[in-house]
């Protein structure tokens, strides 16, 4: 699967089979539409898969992890090497999403694609590293267009290989120093507002540490003039190495037919990213949760998605998303288990 077939692999949802989920939904024992977001939730994941009986398991949390040369500008509250030590963490099953993930039965794969530190062979790490992290996007593109589309295959790929393997529901996570930085300047540039109105505190940054960030993106899209009508460019010149695995990962899951749950603040850049390159993949793509972040409702916004929740999260790693995976099975299995009036013998809503 090459990003140049995306476009004619990821077709609009079938309006006929959505109005049979509708139909199925509303002939449960409850009155309609009382279930809200979950029949929501429900008839999207049929009409993503293709079947009125769906499942969404097994399930699988992608984590992509990649540093950012623009941390050398002080925009986040904790070193650069927090990145390669927090994958320790996760290989080791001790961070939040792999608890999470365990909650949820989900598998997690932690997946290098440009850690600034030599792993070297490491049990259950898969090693898809582009560079040893971008450049200082502050001071000129962060990779090269080349470096960027090798990112997004990452990502397509590990979606494809998810999908052979049988995996029915995924979720993208992501673990990067500075990324909530090239986040921000992505938004900035896809939504058309000012790095002031989408740049948000990351990782706990104060007032000084807000303005030097948001200084750093303004100068950042000056420098790089990233073109808003070609994502590709915007990813090269202001992005990460993850957000590009993960924009990739949302187009190979949507031509897999399998609906994939976005995490956070730095994960939706990467599915604004693939919805800017093929608009139809916003159909499959849920919004686990709202950020605290100010820029995440802006880009949820621009692709029409409405957040499951909203529990002022804003770790990453795919722990929201994590708890979205959740919500999906309770959405199917009360789809696929709850009787029918019929079937329960309960009589339906009297006709006036």
């Amino acid at each position: 699967m090459r990003l140049d077939q995306i476009r004619e692999l990821i077709k609009p949802l079938d309006p006929d089979l959505l109005q049979k989920a509708q139909a199925r939904l509303d002939n449960l024992t409850k009155p309609p539409g009382s279930l809200g977001r979950l029949e929501e939730l429900a008839r999207q994941v049929v009409g993503v898969t293709g079947r009125l009986e769906p499942q969404v398991w097994p399930k699988l949390v992608c984590t992509f992890a990649a540093d950012h040369g623009v941390a050398a500008e002080g925009v986040s509250a904790f070193p650069q090497e927090v990145t390669h030590q927090m994958v320790l963490n996760f290989l080791a099953g001790g961070a939040a999403i792999n608890v999470l993930a365990r909650f949820a039965g989900a598998e997690v794969w932690v997946v290098d694609v440009g850690v600034a530190h030599d792993f070297g062979p490491r049990q259950g790490l898969l090693d898809r590293k582009i560079r040893p992290g971008t450049a200082n996007l502050a001071q000129g593109p962060a990779m090269s267009r080349a470096e960027a589309q090798a990112a997004v295959q990452v990502g397509l790929d590990l979606a494809n290989q998810a999908a052979e393997r049988g995996f029915k529901a995924l979720a993208t996570g992501e673990m990067g120093i500075a990324n909530t930085t090239a986040a921000a300047a992505i938004a900035s540039v896809l939504s058309g507002r000012p790095a002031g109105q989408v740049t948000g505190r990351g990782t706990g940054l104060d007032q000084a540490g807000l303005a030097r960030k948001t200084a750093v993106i303004e100068r950042a899209l000056e420098v790089n003039r990233p073109d808003p009508a070609d994502p590709l460019d915007v990813l090269t010149k202001v992005g990460g190495l993850e957000i590009g695995a993960i924009m990739g990962f949302c187009l190979g899951g949507a031509a897999a037919r399998v609906p994939v749950v976005i995490d956070g603040f730095i994960a939706t850049a990467g599915a604004l990213l693939a919805v800017k390159f093929c608009p139809a993949a916003a159909e499959y793509l849920v919004a686990a949760h709202r950020s605290v972040e100010i820029g995440h409702q802006v880009m949820l916004d621009e692709m029409g998605l409405k957040p499951l929740v909203d529990l002022d999260l804003r770790l990453g790693e795919g722990t929201g998303a994590a708890l979205g995976l959740n919500l999906m099975e309770a959405a199917v299995r009360l789809l696929r288990e709850m009787a029918t009036f019929s079937s329960a013998g309960v009589s339906d809503k009297r006709t006036p």
